[in-house]
């Protein structure tokens, strides 16, 4: 693209006045939304006793869960996928084949180290089978660090806990949601 083409249009910086370069504007509306939540309706949950509902249940990233098949068994068909996803490097896999003759492998071990967890979801994102996802449970705590290494144990029996308050979110997708590639007779790039 030339300098000189017709279809870019240069945009030249404003020229701030006094009040823009004193930045007495932005002050004003700092201010104004500190007075406008002082005064504002508060909202106290005396938490334990409360438990705070959460808006978006499904959005919100809390304590993992290892999802079961239709059979009860494990989801997991151990690709690896979520570790090599996961930027704090906090999932740990180790695979065995697979007693079952519907996949070759599935996690012998499945741990996660929770206090190491950044909470960031690319697991859930990169499990091509949806078996690893985050539940709306927030009050994570331990006495321990040992505690908050769950195991494959303790993540399928958060699953058995949360699976009727919370679906597996491949349940809650709308079958709307195919790409083009998945529908054989949409229209493609094909000649």
């Amino acid at each position: 693209m030339k300098r000189d083409d017709e279809n870019i249009r240069w945009i030249e910086e404003p020229m701030l006045g006094w009040t823009g370069k004193t930045f007495l504007p932005l002050f004003i509306g700092g201010l104004t939304t500190t007075v406008r939540h002082l005064f504002s309706p508060k909202v106290t949950v005396s938490f334990p006793e409360e438990r705070h509902e959460m808006a978006d249940p499904l959005g919100y990233r809390g304590v993992h869960r290892l999802n079961r098949d239709e059979q009860g068994r494990v989801k997991c068909v151990a690709c690896f996928l979520c570790a090599t996803a996961c930027p704090a490097h906090c999932i740990d896999i180790i695979a065995a084949e697979s007693p079952w003759p519907d996949r070759e492998k599935y996690p012998e071990s499945f741990t996660i180290d929770e206090l190491r967890c950044i909470f960031c979801g690319m697991c859930e994102q990169a499990c091509p089978v949806d078996a690893i996802e985050l539940t709306s449970l927030y009050d994570l705590s331990g006495k321990s660090r040992e505690e908050m290494i769950f195991d494959k144990e303790k993540l399928l029996s958060i699953y058995d806990k949360t699976k009727d308050a919370e679906p597996m979110q491949s349940a809650a997708k709308p079958s709307s949601d195919k790409t083009p590639s998945d529908n054989p007779d949409a229209p493609g790039d094909t000649p």
